[in-house]
This record gives C-alpha cells, sequence and structure tokens, in this order.
C-alpha cells in the first residue's frame, strides 16, 4: 500500500502532465492524493519543498532514459543522440522539464550534478578517442548550456522554436566546435549566435531580443527551393 508521501508525489505528476507547476493548488494535490492539507507540509515543509521532491523524481526519469542510450564506436554521434533524447524527454513532459531546469525558488534538484557527471562522461569518450578540441568540463558545460536552451525555448515559444531541425542545427554547431566535428551547414554559424542567446537567456546575462530571435529562427529552418529552380 502506497504511503501518504507516495500519494501525493503521484498526484502532484499527474496533475504535472497536463499544467504548469505555478497552476497546480495544493488543495487539487491533496484532493487527488486523498489527503488532509498538512500533510503536504509535514512530508515537505511547504509547496515548493514538494516541487523540488517531484522535479528529483523527474530527473530520475530523465537519468535512467539517458542511461538506456546505446554507446557506439563513434562517440561524437552518441552525443548527438543523447542531445536528441534529452530534446525528446523535454516535448514529451514539458511541465516536469521546466520545473526540471527552470525552478523559481533557492531549492534546486539535487540530481542536476548527476546530469552533468554523465554528460563529462560522454565528452572525456570523445577526448579519449582524440575528438575533442576544448576542456572536457567546459564542452560539457556548453553542451548542457546550449541543450537546455533549445528545450526551454521550444517549449516557451513553440511556433518559431519548436520544429526539430532548429534543435538539430544548433545541437551540431556545439557539438561541431567542441569536437572539431563541424557539419558542412551554411546555418551552422547562425546556429551558434542562437545557441549563444539560448544560453544567456538561461543565465540572466542577456535579455531576448524577439525580432532577432524570429529572424535567427527563420535563418535556421530549412531553404525550400523555389519553383523556378
Amino acid at each position: 500500500m502506497s504511503t501518504a508521501r507516495e500519494r501525493i508525489l503521484d498526484a502532484t505528476a499527474e496533475l504535472l502532465a497536463t499544467k504548469d507547476a505555478l497552476a497546480i493548488s495544493t488543495r487539487a494535490i491533496c484532493d487527488r492524493a486523498g489527503v488532509g492539507m498538512p500533510e503536504i507540509y509535514r512530508r515537505f515543509g511547504d509547496k515548493q519543498g514538494l516541487l523540488t521532491a517531484v522535479a528529483d523524481l523527474g530527473f530520475q526519469r530523465f537519468l535512467a532514459n539517458k542511461r538506456r542510450n546505446p554507446l557506439t564506436d563513434d562517440p561524437v554521434a552518441d552525443l548527438r543522440a543523447a542531445w536528441d533524447s534529452h530534446v525528446a524527454f523535454a516535448l514529451d513532459n514539458p511541465h516536469l522539464y521546466r520545473l526540471m531546469f527552470t525552478p523559481t525558488a533557492d531549492a534546486r534538484p539535487q540530481a542536476i550534478g548527476e546530469a552533468q557527471a554523465l554528460l563529462r562522461a560522454a565528452v572525456e569518450r570523445c577526448r579519449a578517442a582524440g575528438r575533442l578540441r576544448t576542456d572536457p568540463e567546459l564542452a560539457a558545460r556548453s553542451i548542457l548550456s546550449a541543450n537546455v536552451g533549445v528545450c526551454v525555448m521550444a517549449l516557451s515559444f513553440p511556433e518559431p522554436f519548436g520544429g526539430l531541425d532548429i534543435s538539430r542545427s544548433v545541437r551540431d554547431a556545439v557539438i561541431g566546435k567542441v569536437t572539431g566535428d563541424e557539419r558542412e551547414d551554411t546555418r551552422i554559424g547562425t546556429a551558434t549566435v542562437l545557441a549563444q542567446a539560448l544560453v544567456g537567456t538561461l543565465t540572466g546575462t542577456a535579455a531576448v531580443d524577439g525580432a532577432a530571435l524570429d529572424r535567427l529562427a527563420h535563418a535556421l529552418r530549412p531553404q525550400v527551393p523555389s519553383a523556378d529552380t
């Protein structure tokens, strides 16, 4: 039989499937879990403590998916596959993903460190294969920052930034830069600019220029040949 703590966590996760954390009331959580309001404060301290616990459970799912990514004899290709699985998780779990990667209070999910460690291990495989041209720690942080940035922009502004073509362009720009494995794609320079803008937005070091981002999104989309060509 599940405990009150487990029922509260399950209820919150179920509500997150359809709405953002800030839109979920403690009353709705308690009603769904079949517990009284004081139970949340007894088990988690407050609503923020509950949301942090749910985010940590989300990271457990996220990391379990990461560990299932197959390893091949091409570590750079594996980095790209890991990027794509990260994006897929975000698109499948938009409200949970925001809770995990854009916390609104001082409490931070502890599992972010494990996510960084997994990525560092993937980057170290590239270094061991002679396919890394920058510091491994910097490479791992750059990739994760850009990966999260792409996901947050896709969830927040799905019309201009929700396409997988943009994700792939930024992926190839960032991973190509740190590994020296740039692909021949005329959009990569623009993708690098977008990646830098995304990192600046996440860290609070740069404001989002809507018009500029619209131009970047347009530049990153595949060009359809006209009927005259």
